[in-house]
């Protein structure tokens, strides 16, 4: 995120202390177990919608930070609505795929979408969007949002960022895994090559999980992603942490620094998760989906369970969440063209 979008940022009410709160055991079971923190489904016949399945669209591939959190929500909604509320994961060109099928699905409230903050980056990369990001959408709920961290493989030397800029300029041209063209790691990475005056190889995948098992399998020394996609590689020991781009240190990652700490103050910047529909989506509908999310946001268990799998809770409804994406739209387009991050 951008930092004016830290202003009035809500956080967990409960926190994690030390690394124990990061175990793998303990991501392992996270999600799995969202489903004891929702009530009993309301009765169908009080309320109309939904009457069928609602399709869930997910920009990016499973294990990512999108995916993450869109199951953790779907899980809720399936439990309090009475439908299941299934994930489709439709990953491609920085989100733009899944997006546009979101934006030309029929506005009746039975496709969702799970956007992740490229949404409000894609604009100013791509020459050719299909879609308009502000236009043809409505905003539901600006649900979580996760730090990044600068992750390699435990065989690399270096043990921070001045370490690891230091190894970029004695070795030239290594590559760096990210999780999408335009996503906030592949622009902060691209923000300190610029600022460091660095020769780095950006190496594109489609979500941050498979840009993660890349360094993991030791085939890129590093990856730019968030805490919810790098965190239980982190916990299980198959990847350390160099730094956090986040304006204060992550509470799942206590010991590591800041990359302001370390003497990049440039590198700054957090991604979100939201939920929208296609533009036309009943406002009834719209209404139902964010009391949902906003309750399930505010249960203090799910709160947790969100920090320890490495999100801080947001939950901004409509009006707040359209504001915040115009903000973002503008920060990231000056990232974008300080960075000539361009795809034709």
């Amino acid at each position: 995120m951008s930092k004016a979008f830290d202003r009035g940022r809500s956080m967990p009410s409960s926190e994690p202390t030390g690394n124990a709160a990061i175990s793998r055991r303990h991501f392992a079971g996270l999600v799995g177990g969202s489903a004891a923190l929702v009530a009993a489904p309301r009765i169908a016949s009080a309320q109309a919608y939904p009457a069928r399945p609602v399709r869930a669209i997910v920009t990016f591939a499973p294990g990512g930070t999108v995916d993450v959190y869109a199951r953790l929500a779907c899980q809720h909604l399936s439990q309090k609505l009475g439908q299941q509320f299934v994930v489709e994961n439709v990953a491609g060109a920085t989100g733009n795929r899944g997006t546009t099928q979101a934006a030309r699905s029929t506005p009746d409230g039975y496709t969702l979408l799970f956007a992740l903050s490229t949404h409000a980056v894609n604009a100013s990369i791509f020459s050719n969007l299909q879609y308009d990001p502000v236009a043809d959408f409505v905003p539901i709920n600006l649900s979580v949002s996760s730090t990044h961290v600068v992750s390699v493989h435990p065989s690399v030397a270096a043990k921070g960022a001045r370490e690891f800029v230091a190894d970029l300029r004695a070795r030239p041209n290594q590559n760096y895994a990210h999780g999408g063209l335009g996503t906030q790691g592949h622009l902060l990475a691209e923000r300190l090559k610029v600022t460091q005056d660095l020769d780095m190889v950006a190496v594109t995948f489609p979500g941050a999980g498979p840009a993660i098992q890349a360094v993991v399998a030791n085939q890129i020394s590093s990856a730019w992603t968030t805490m919810a996609s790098a965190g239980p590689m982190i916990a299980g020991g198959r990847l350390k942490a160099l730094a956090v781009t986040g304006q204060t240190r992550s509470k799942l990652l206590p010991d590591v620094p800041t990359m302001i700490e370390q003497g990049f103050p440039e590198v700054v910047g957090d991604t979100w998760v939201g939920i929208m529909a296609p533009k036309g989506t009943p406002e009834e509908v719209v209404t139902t989906i964010n009391r949902e999310i906003a309750e399930f946001l505010e249960q203090p268990a799910a709160r947790q369970r969100l920090a320890d799998v490495g999100f801080d809770v947001v939950n901004k409804g409509p009006a707040e969440f359209a504001a915040v994406l115009k903000d973002e739209i503008v920060f990231w387009k000056k990232v974008v063209e300080e960075t000539k991050v361009r795809i034709e």
